[in-house]
Parts: C-alpha cells; sequence; structure tokens
C-alpha cells in the first residue's frame, strides 16, 4: 500500500497533532529522507514520541520504517498516488489538457483512497444485505439527494424493491411498517443532518438494518449504522473537492450494484428485460 495514499485515506480519523505531521510530510514527502524524527517533531513543534506513535499507529514499526518506504515509494515514482508514473510519456495536448490530466489525477487518487478504507468483506456484506433485503429504502438530502436517487433507480431495474424519498418526514412515514427484512441506506455527506439521523435510528429500533454513506469522518449517522460506505477524497480547492468526492462515490456505488446484480441469477436477466421494456417506451 502507497505510504502517502493511506496517510490521505486515514486523514479523516486523525487528532489534530496527527493532521499536522500528515500535512507536511504530504506536502514535504521529497524532503523526508533528509529528517529524523526528532527534526521532524522540531519542525512541527511537537514531541518526538508524537512521530513515533504517528508512524506506528499506521502500521510501520517506527519512523525509520515509514521514512523509508516514503522514499521508495518516490524512487518508484508511486509516491504521490501515481502521479509521476501517470504523467511519464506524451500526454493529450490542447488548451484543456492539463486542467484534464489534473482533474483525472485527483479523481484517481480519491477513488484509491475509498478504496482502500472499504475492505472487500465490508463491500461484500452490504452487496447481500441489499441482495437479499425484502425492501430497500434510499434517502439522501440536497446534493446526496442525486446518486441516492440514481442509485435507488438501478436497483428498481435489477429486480429490488427500492423506495426512495428526498423528505426525511415521508421516509419516515414509509419505513413506519419496516422490520428486519428491511435496510434503508442513508446518503449524507458529512453525516449531520439531525433529521436522517433520527430516521436512521428510527428504521433501527424497529430492527431494520441501516447503511450510512458518507465521507470517512466521525459522525451522527455513521454511528446510527451497522455498517458504512466510506469515501475519502480531498483538494484544497473548494470547486474540486465536491467533483472528487462525487466521482469517488460514484465509483464505489458502481462496484455494488455489479455485485449485487451477479449475486443472483435472475438478477442480470432482469435488468436486461427492464432496460428493454424502458427503450421501447421511448422508442414509441
Amino acid at each position: 500500500m502507497q505510504p502517502l495514499l493511506k496517510i490521505r485515506a486515514e486523514r479523516d480519523q486523525m487528532s489534530a497533532i496527527e493532521r499536522r505531521i500528515a500535512d507536511y510530510i504530504l506536502e514535504n514527502s521529497h524532503l523526508l529522507r533528509d529528517y529524523s524524527s526528532q527534526q521532524l517533531a522540531n519542525a512541527l513543534g511537537i514531541s518526538q514520541s508524537s512521530v513515533v506513535k504517528f508512524s506506528q499507529k499506521l502500521g510501520f514499526k517506527g519512523y525509520p520504517d515509514l521514512k523509508y518506504s516514503v522514499g521508495e515509494a518516490i524512487a518508484r515514482g508511486t509516491g504521490n498516488g501515481g502521479d509521476d508514473a501517470v504523467g511519464a510519456g506524451p500526454g493529450p495536448s490542447g488548451p484543456h489538457a492539463a486542467i484534464a490530466e489534473n482533474l483525472w489525477q485527483g479523481k484517481a487518487r480519491a477513488e484509491e483512497e475509498t478504496r482502500l478504507i472499504n475492505p472487500p468483506a465490508s463491500i461484500d456484506a452490504i452487496a447481500a444485505e441489499i441482495h437479499g433485503a425484502r425492501r430497500i429504502f434510499v434517502i439522501g438530502l440536497g446534493q446526496d439527494g442525486i446518486p441516492a436517487r440514481a442509485f435507488a433507480m438501478r436497483l428498481s431495474l435489477a429486480g429490488i424493491l427500492a423506495v426512495h424519498h428526498v423528505d426525511p418526514v415521508l421516509m419516515a412515514a414509509s419505513t413506519s411498517t419496516a422490520d428486519a427484512r428491511d435496510l434503508l441506506l442513508a446518503f449524507s455527506e458529512h453525516g449531520r443532518q439531525a433529521a436522517l439521523c433520527h430516521v436512521a435510528r428510527q428504521f433501527r429500533e424497529r430492527g431494520g438494518k441501516v447503511v450510512s454513506v458518507t465521507r470517512h469522518t466521525a459522525n451522527p449517522l455513521r454511528a446510527q449504522a451497522g455498517a458504512s460506505l466510506l469515501v475519502s477524497a480531498h483538494d484544497e480547492r473548494a470547486h474540486i473537492e465536491p467533483l472528487l468526492y462525487q466521482s469517488a462515490l460514484q465509483h464505489l456505488l458502481d462496484l455494488i450494484f455489479v455485485l449485487v446484480c451477479e449475486a443472483g441469477a435472475g438478477r442480470l436477466g432482469e435488468l436486461a428485460a427492464n432496460v428493454e421494456r424502458i427503450q421501447d417506451m421511448l422508442d414509441d
């Protein structure tokens, strides 16, 4: 696992001091080989033990192991999530080439970070829950409603009973008969909407299963869920970071959908029949 990619992916879960160390390493990775743990601590105005604990928390034996891993990744051209490797050789030309390349690299990093923080076992378990549920209730407020609605539609095409709402009051009414056979998918980038947390809590109290879809942070909605789909996407530019989040989220949802479709022998056939039926309506 690329060390800088791991640091980016875990940053949201770090303490304030750990984030300072992480940001310094990410911004000065090419200089890390010249720093001892004490020198790094002095540069940040923290204790040497904080640097050592930071390294160990990431799964390294100590700071020398972390420094060696970062240096090795940079030497292979993969230290920054593969940017150097991606940028090697001639690329497309044109007035927007640099912007497009930078955006593509950002999306690729976000997708890889997101993949690292969602273990395959967790992905498989959530896909199995969706495949086996009696009903899937799907909700997302504001911008989160866009991917929620699209995912609910895909599930319906695959023959899964999906109930989508953008109003938490309507969702609360719809889930009044929920039980252990039902599943709630709650989309919220930051997981802080009180109304959504209330719906999730009530759904869980009725015995239903709750899956939250949020950023890789500790948040109230995630605390109400029995399982979570997590997204990691970071950029200092306010107009770019949402694009990276949406891209990484979409890739994650696409993976879940493919697993659900391939989980049952009849899913793909039902999907094809429904798509053909809709296309016939559009062609008339």
